[in-house]
């Protein structure tokens, strides 16, 4: 077998941690001695065994000689595991393919640098993209220090996320729900706003099969969420932000009292500064969100600048009339003010597509 295809086994293994790893990046790898896979492994969650060391740990003989083949650079440094630069020097490790480089500009390239220092060829960007494409969330929260953001919506195919009366249930069908819990799972946190709550009363949970729960963060200004909602009543079993402006003390403590965390924060044209938001998440370690809100909160974080991703899911339904749209606000004034998308792919998923898009930021930060 090639290189390529000893990586692509990794890439594999590296699927497995999705949604158990962050704020730590999916990881997998592969040991080869004589052309026969001896050891793999992958990081199965946030402060468990990088992918290295445990396929180091899973060989059937000694590693000394062989090849290792992993998806990201290894690490070099000491965290809640310790480098893994030194259990591949220990083990007699005398080639390393190598598929992504660490993204921090502080550490990249240290990693491979300590390993040919003590001898071991290192060969490097092989299926680069591939590996690159697992960790968008990482790379992001790395370079930034803020959530990697990813807005999704169902519509219908003339751009309707509800009806003229504002049920919404169910625009998309079983195939496409099923994805989206699936995701929902693989992020830190999910994000909405206090008007979704007021007209659908979601759970925002995953309920795939061995899903776990995302934080929940609700964006609610002037802390109108009702007690009786299922966020709040769900609060002591599913960690619940409450992202607020400065307002009633009293609601506050009801709030509190029910299981929810409340975070005061600064106020932009009326509504909580998201990217004070951004900030606050990230110091807390939540290296992704899936934002999950309406019209007006998907719009306001379009203009702040927080959104990396988008995803429409789009389902062959026409509900015509006045219904709602997935993004609000004022609205751009001239079409050289889109917000531009870029790197557009398409899944069908039953009867529904998928379109999933990269938002287009310049140098400055601006679309």
């Amino acid at each position: 077998m090639e290189d390529t295809q000893f990586m692509r086994m990794a890439l594999e293994l590296a699927q497995r941690g999705c949604g158990r790893t962050n704020p730590n990046p999916i990881v997998g790898a592969v040991i080869v001695k004589d052309g026969r896979v001896i050891g793999q492994g992958y990081h199965d969650h946030y402060g468990g065994l990088h992918a290295e060391r445990a396929a180091l740990q899973s060989c059937t003989e000694s590693p000394r000689g062989a090849v290792l083949y992993v998806t990201l650079e290894p690490c070099c440094h000491f965290g809640r595991q310790p480098p893994c630069t030194d259990a591949i020097l220990e083990a007699g490790i005398e080639r390393i393919v190598v598929g992504s480089s660490d993204p921090n500009p502080l550490a990249s390239g240290r990693g491979v640098k300590q390993l040919r220092s003590g001898g071991v060829q290192v060969e490097t960007g092989i299926l680069q993209a591939e590996c690159d494409a697992l960790n968008p969330m990482f790379f992001h929260f790395i370079r930034a220090g803020t959530p990697y953001v990813t807005m999704k919506y169902a519509m219908t195919m003339d751009g309707k996320i509800a009806t003229r009366t504002g049920v919404s249930r169910w625009i998309t069908g079983e195939a496409a729900r099923q994805r989206v819990h699936a995701d929902r799972g693989r992020y830190a946190a999910i994000m909405a706003g206090v008007g979704t709550v007021l007209a659908d009363d979601p759970l925002l949970t995953c309920r795939s099969e061995g899903g776990r729960n995302p934080l929940r963060v609700i964006c609610d200004t002037h802390f109108r969420i009702p007690l009786e909602s299922q966020i709040v009543r769900t609060a002591p079993s599913v960690p619940t932000v409450i992202a607020a402006g400065n307002g009633s003390n009293e609601k506050k403590k009801q709030l509190e009292a029910a299981g929810c965390r409340v975070w005061e924060l600064p106020t932009s044209a009326g509504h909580v500064d998201l990217r004070a938001l951004m900030k606050r998440l990230g110091d807390k370690k939540i290296d992704s969100v899936l934002l999950e809100g309406g019209g007006t909160l998907n719009w306001a974080a379009l203009e702040a600048g927080i959104v990396q991703k988008v995803q429409a899911y789009i389902a062959p339904k026409l509900f015509g009339g006045a219904a709602k749209t997935p993004v609000g606000g004022l609205g751009a004034a001239l079409p050289e003010q889109a917000f531009l998308l870029k790197n557009t792919s398409v899944t069908a998923l039953g009867e529904d597509f998928l379109l999933e898009s990269e938002v287009a930021y310049d140098v400055h930060g601006n679309c």
